[in-house]
């Protein structure tokens, strides 16, 4: 899987390299360093942040992913476990909150993947 840009994706690594991490720390849950990002690439030094204000875009991701995360959570609330309307409203907010660093890290991954290609010199 590795070449892929699903790979860097969810492995959290350099999306020119798939070796160096692209946050500083592993676990998304320790909410002061969730999206502490490293400037470059431990291992290729490639820049992560191309410009200033970079990752304003993540924010449109972010919106989709959610917006994906609560269909589906509707989807398996209501209708798999026949929840109320309440119910199913509690769930999925419950559900965004727990997942909400998640949520922000995948979509930081998934925008500097739009913009930059797996380069097999630079992962030797």
């Amino acid at each position: 899987m590795k070449g892929t840009k699903l790979f860097s994706i969810l492995k959290g690594k350099c999306p020119v390299c798939h070796k160096g991490d692209l946050y500083t720390t592993k676990n998304p849950y320790a909410l002061n360093t969730t999206l502490r990002m490293y400037e470059r690439c431990p291992h290729c030094d490639t820049k992560f942040k191309i410009e200033p204000s970079f990752f304003y875009g993540s924010m449109y991701v972010s919106y989709a992913v959610g917006v994906a995360l609560a269909i589906a959570t509707f989807i398996i609330a209501f209708f798999v476990f026949d929840t109320g309307r309440l119910n199913t409203f509690l769930v999925i907010a419950g559900v965004q909150i727990v997942l909400l660093p998640i949520i922000l890290r995948l979509s930081r991954n998934i925008w500097i993947n739009l913009f930059f290609k797996y380069d097999k010199e630079k992962a030797i």
